[in-house]
């Protein structure tokens, strides 16, 4: 029972930092457009910059528990989160929301680094394959949240749309808080040199991160802007990429504990490919195909990535999962950058950057499937 609620709080917490912090402005891309907070390019490089942040977040996040323990480094996170939403309420131009949005980005990284490997940590043997998908389906459940709330919340403006997530971060941290995992003390490191170096899993993983910027960022301006949908249509479509994240991650957590992370990552691969060529179809019908099979591998891979480095590492794994995850995040904050530059340079072309993200994708299938036995 304790490894469940466990379990339940950290994906409170990915919930928090990644489906809400990171994610939630995807629906909200173009409500900032048409309001005119900023332009395409400006809200394409917003998202870069949340990457950017949440590269530094990871990097910083197993330093930070290291000196004040897992609990509160995860309380951090959430204030940091609910600091960043709240801050932009207010229309202070692109500089002032890149840093915002970049704090955000940080407060995801923190918990990321973190919840999965502290929640492993804390349960049995036998119940780390489930518990590592219901923690990564928390990314799912909150995309789900930002798809359900940011259209009733732009019902009162912008303002309220920014307040009301940052009141829903703070609901999420006092019903989780008080079953934070609390692991033992982590390991100092100069140790981390006995840990294997996992490249192609790392390299599969990072690349996977990259063909999924299109999606993370531009998904829902996609639907409203590229097909022509209403706002609420494309929030809908993003819920359909959280709904598909959600039995991704929690499929990927059951499976990959029984039959092997490495071996499974391939499949998971092949539907990320099949998700971003779905995207480039003129039609906005594919995008009900396109959205949730994107989630369900984009997403769904950090469970299977999470057990894949369990095997790798053993009572490591946190380290090889820290390494993962800062080279997911550094692929998408350079992805981030590149894809915000060329969507501006191609007249604010979707196929260009999904395109991009397709090729990307399909490195990602190659590199899996040749590190799938090792």
């Amino acid at each position: 029972m304790r490894g469940l609620r466990v379990a339940w709080a950290g994906a409170g917490a990915v919930a928090a930092g990644v489906g809400l912090a990171r994610f939630a402005y995807v629906p909200l891309f173009p409500a900032m457009v048409s309001a005119a907070w900023v332009d395409g390019g400006g809200a394409g490089l917003l998202g870069a910059g949340n990457f950017a942040g949440y590269l530094a977040g990871v990097l910083a996040g197993r330093g930070i528990a290291a000196r004040i323990g897992v609990p509160r480094a995860l309380d951090l996170g959430m204030a940091l989160a609910m600091v960043a939403f709240a801050a932009c309420a207010h229309d202070g131009g692109l500089i002032w929301f890149l840093m915002w949005r970049a704090l955000a980005g940080t407060a995801g990284g923190i918990l990321m680094a973190l919840a999965g490997p502290a929640v492993q940590a804390s349960v049995l043997p036998e119940a780390r394959g489930t518990a590592g998908g219901i923690v990564m389906a928390g990314a799912g459940s909150g995309i789900i949240a930002a798809g359900l709330l940011v259209p009733l919340l732009l019902q009162g403006g912008l303002p309220m749309a920014w307040l009301g997530l940052a009141g829903a971060v703070g609901l999420i941290w006092i019903a989780a808080r008080r079953a934070w995992p609390e692991p033992p003390a982590l390991p100092a490191d100069g140790t981390a040199a006995a840990v294997p170096r996992a490249g192609r899993l790392l390299l599969a993983y990072g690349l996977s991160g990259a063909g999924m910027v299109a999606p993370m960022v531009y998904l829902a301006d996609l639907a409203v802007r590229g097909r022509g949908l209403p706002i609420e249509a494309g929030a809908a479509v993003w819920m359909g990429f959280g709904l598909g994240a959600m039995a991704g991650t929690l499929l990927g957590g059951r499976v990959a504990g029984r039959f092997g992370g490495r071996r499974l990552l391939p499949a998971w691969m092949l539907v990320q490919v099949v998700a971003l060529a779905l995207a480039l179809v003129p039609h906005w019908s594919a995008l009900l195909l396109a959205a949730p099979l994107g989630g369900f591998a984009g997403v769904g891979a950090t469970a299977v990535t999470l057990a894949a480095a369990r095997e790798v590492a053993g009572p490591r794994a946190g380290v090889i999962w820290v390494r993962a995850t800062a080279g997911y995040a550094v692929a998408q904050a350079a992805l981030g950058f590149a894809l915000a530059a060329l969507f501006d340079a191609t007249g604010e072309s979707h196929a260009a950057v999904f395109s991009a993200g397709l090729g990307l994708s399909l490195a990602a299938l190659w590199v899996a499937w040749r590190g799938r036995a090792g």
